[in-house]
C-alpha cells in the first residue's frame, strides 16, 4: 500500500500524505531560518540539509513522518552542533502537497458547488496551518463533471471550470499578503 521512494518516510502534513518529494523544501526552511537568525553567511545549510536527508533514507525507522516531529529533530540537530539561533527561527515547511478535487467534489456531492468550495477552502487553510506552501491539484475536469453531474462536457462544465480556476486564483491571491505565499499549480497550468 505504501510506496517509499528512496527508503524516505512518507511525510505527515495535515491530514495529508506525501510520498514521492525531493528535499529541497528542507533546503528553503534552513535558509529562511538562517536569515531570521541574521546568519546570512552560515556555511553548512547544505551539509546540514543532506544529514537531515541522510536520515530520513538510512536512519528513520517510520514509515509516516509528521512534518512537526520532523522540524523537532531537526531543531534538536540544530542545537546539538551550537545553532541554537538557528533551530529557534526554524519553520515547518512542508514539501509539495498533491490535493484531489476530485475527493472534495465526491465529499460534496453532485450539484453542491457551494459545500465543494467550502470543503476545498477549509483544506487550503488546513494545509497552510501546516506549513504546506506549495499546493498541486489533480482531477480539475473530472471535479467539476461530477459536480455537474455530467458524462460529457458542456457549456456549464465550462462556466464551473472557470469559476474554479477563478476560486483557486484568488485563495492564492489571498496568501499574497502574508510572507510566505501559497504556490498553486493545477495539472500543468500555474494558478496566479
Amino acid at each position: 500500500m505504501i510506496a517509499l521512494i528512496g527508503n524516505r518516510p512518507a511525510i505527515q502534513v495535515g491530514n495529508h500524505q506525501v510520498y514521492d518529494y525531493d528535499t529541497v523544501w528542507l533546503a528553503h526552511a534552513l535558509e529562511r531560518a538562517a536569515a531570521a537568525a541574521d546568519r546570512h553567511d552560515f556555511p553548512f545549510l547544505e551539509e546540514i540539509r543532506q544529514g537531515v536527508e541522510e536520515y530520513l533514507e538510512t536512519k528513520c525507522s517510520l514509515s509516516l513522518l509528521p512534518l512537526q516531529t520532523l522540524y523537532e529533530r531537526m531543531r534538536k540537530m540544530l542545537e546539538k552542533i551550537g545553532c541554537h539561533l538557528i533551530a529557534e527561527q526554524l519553520e515547518p515547511l512542508a514539501p509539495p502537497v498533491t490535493l484531489s478535487l476530485t475527493h472534495a467534489a465526491r465529499r460534496a456531492g453532485n450539484g453542491y458547488e457551494l459545500a465543494f468550495f467550502q470543503c476545498l477552502r477549509a483544506e487550503l487553510q488546513e494545509l497552510r496551518g501546516a506549513g504546506a506552501e506549495e499546493i498541486r491539484f489533480t482531477g480539475l475536469r473530472e471535479s467539476v463533471q461530477m459536480l455537474r453531474g455530467k458524462d460529457t462536457w458542456d457549456v456549464q462544465c465550462d462556466q464551473l471550470l472557470n469559476e474554479v480556476r477563478s476560486f483557486l486564483g484568488n485563495q492564492g491571491r489571498d496568501y499574497q499578503a502574508v510572507a510566505r505565499p501559497l504556490r498553486f499549480h493545477v495539472e500543468g497550468e500555474r494558478i496566479d
